[in-house]
């Protein structure tokens, strides 16, 4: 809506938000809840503490074979573990055999064993979805042209359902637990198809497209290493936090979704609008963007296609009512190619579990957990136990100073290039000081990142522009050298050439457009008596008009009155005009006069 800034999370301005919200809980803490009174290190610290404990309690590592059932006897010492009361964790302990354990666990239940071989993890889990539809529903032609569009292309509702198979069961999980309607397990099909990876023009990120500004209110960290909006589990949390809200201030899931879109201010004032004119203020009757106006019957069609997908000729993969990820705490520091190497997965599948890493290093202080499928978990899990070598070959340095990238690498013991292509470093740019740099370890930085860097990292760059005035010109019809254009301004032929990106032996092309920064000589004027130079050059002046009238009256009154002032009053004495008299004659301009600005014409030639 022109002149008027987005607050939904896709299109969302912090300006937008009429309602801040309470800083929310990370998922692990909920899950342990005797942590929330801690600080945040101390809370992160016990909740490792906690899951470890779970680890060292579980029973014996054995490889998965494929299948569900496999996952379950990975999971069976955990769980027994688990399930035991802190009192009896010494005699378990002790009773446990000596073998590498098995710490992997669902994040949503992770003192409790899940059932792999139970009846109803064989069921499909589209039918628990349509068991939960709660929201009335929308008729009309947009639901309708919705409806045709998902039915007029089968591949891409069969690449969105089986990109989506990998999250559909956590989060209807999370829906049913906070007593939602599992419409909403919908939602990230109209968002972004259920790709984590998903990014809009707009910058909104995740498969619940969080703007920036959204993410921030919901706890959702942004920094250099990691973008929860990406965070399955987070963006997760954070989106149905935000769908409660709204609820709870519009009683109406249309406006609700919404909001959720066009965001909650919008909406408010669209509803006030009407309520003031008289009519009515439900969703059909509001005026809203033309995105806003779709959004709903577009998870209207999305709806009907799940409750009947062969009216609509299309067939919807089967997915199993099991978890399809578990969770791994982790204590160190590890490559995200040597985390995929020890769970036996694809880098791609890994980043699919854990999109919001941002860097090949997974920092533990950050993320305290990765994800996994749940046929994989045990095996990564008993390999990064029996591990006994490096697991991370890339750390995080902070600039201590504003330093060219040549600088910084020297400083670092790498080549600029490798520090270039680490950082994805622009040409012609500053490191600022503060910024964190992702560099190897190679002996002299081999520490684990801490927790201030892992969550608060950021990377700035300055442009690296040489002080003086930037002139442009033209070489003349004959060309120009490097080095003559070097002459002309009183600055090196290397820094000519590096303006210009080009060797400084080169030549430009008559007509060429040439870049000059061109040194600024401060201007000073001799000191009388002690006075400053300004001071002085004033005084100079009045002495100059006075003698153009023929009469010097210098007095102390006279010495301070403006010169304006003076020279009327000598005019006047002299009979003459009171135009002042002009002190010296105006030096030409250097040839050639080089305009600053390529928008008022031609540049000069040389």
């Amino acid at each position: 809506m022109i002149g008027e800034p987005p607050a939904g999370p896709r299109n969302v301005g912090r300006s937008d938000c009429s309602a801040r919200t309470p800083r929310h809980r990370p998922i692990l803490e909920s899950r342990f809840p005797f942590a929330t009174r801690l600080g945040q290190c101390a809370r992160r610290r016990v909740v490792l503490a906690g899951a470890v404990v779970l680890a060292l309690l579980g029973g014996c590592a054995v490889p998965p074979a494929a299948g569900p059932q496999a996952g379950a006897a990975a999971q069976a010492g955990a769980s027994a573990a688990s399930a035991a009361a802190p009192s009896e964790s010494a005699g378990l302990a002790a009773a446990a055999a000596p073998a590498a354990p098995i710490v992997t666990y669902d994040p949503q239940r992770p003192s409790q064993p899940y059932e792999f071989d139970a009846a109803t993890a064989n069921t499909d889990l589209f039918d628990r979805v349509r068991a939960g539809f709660a929201m009335p529903n929308l008729d009309g032609e947009l639901v309708a042209k919705w409806e045709q569009w998902y039915a007029t292309r089968p591949d891409y509702v069969q690449r969105m359902t089986e990109r989506g198979s990998r999250y559909l069961y956590y989060v209807v999980e999370e829906i049913e637990r906070r007593g939602l309607p599992t419409e909403l397990a919908l939602l990230p099909f109209i968002e972004s198809a259920f790709n984590p990876h998903a990014k809009s023009s707009a910058r909104a990120a995740g498969m619940w497209q969080f703007m920036p500004a959204t993410g921030r209110d919901f706890d959702l960290k942004q920094n250099l290493f990691r973008d929860e909006r990406r965070d399955v589990l987070q963006s997760t949390r954070a989106a149905l936090d935000y769908l409660q809200l709204l609820q709870t201030q519009f009683d109406d899931w249309q406006l609700t979704l919404a909001a959720y879109n066009w965001g909650q201010g919008n909406v408010q004032r669209a509803v006030d609008r009407n309520r003031k004119a008289g009519r009515p203020t439900t969703y059909e009757a509001l005026r809203m963007p033309e995105e806003t106006r779709n959004y709903v019957p577009k998870l209207q069609a999305v709806k009907n296609i799940v409750l009947r997908p062969q009216a609509y000729a299309l067939e919807l993969p089967r997915i199993e009512n099991h978890p399809y990820f578990l969770s791994v705490p982790i204590t160190r520091d590890i490559d995200v190619a040597l985390a995929a190497r020890f769970a036996g997965v694809s880098i791609e599948e890994f980043r699919q579990l854990n999109p919001q890493l941002n860097k090949p290093v997974i920092l533990a202080a950050g993320t305290p957990q990765v994800l996994l499928p749940f046929e994989n978990a045990g095996e990564f899990a008993r390999k990064l136990n029996g591990h006994d070598g490096v697991l991370a070959t890339w750390t995080a340095w902070v600039a201590p100073a504003t330093l060219k990238p040549a600088e910084a690498a020297r400083r670092i013991g790498i080549s600029e290039a490798e520090l270039r292509a680490a950082n994805q470093i622009p040409p012609r740019m500053l490191i600022k000081t503060g910024s964190t740099l992702l560099v190897p370890r190679n002996g002299r930085h081999d520490a684990d990142v801490p927790d201030a860097i892992a969550d608060n990292a950021t990377v700035q760059f300055a442009p690296d522009r040489p002080p003086g005035k930037r002139i442009t010109v033209r070489a003349g019809k004959s060309g120009l050298s490097v080095a003559a254009v070097a002459r002309r301004y009183g600055v090196s032929a290397e820094q000519v050439a590096q303006w210009n990106a080009v060797e400084p032996d080169a030549r430009f092309k008559a007509g060429q457009r040439i870049v000059v920064y061109r040194p600024v000589k401060a201007r000073t004027a001799r000191a009388r008596d002690g006075e400053p130079a300004q001071r002085a050059a004033r005084a100079g002046g009045k002495r100059a008009v006075a003698s153009a009238g023929g009469k010097a009256r210098h007095t102390a009154a006279a010495k301070t009155r403006p010169a304006a002032a003076q020279t009327t009053r000598s005019a006047q004495a002299s009979g003459k005009s009171s135009k002042p008299a002009r002190t010296a004659a105006k030096a030409p301009p250097a040839r050639p006069v080089a305009s600053s600005d390529d928008r008022r014409g031609a540049q000069p030639r040389l």
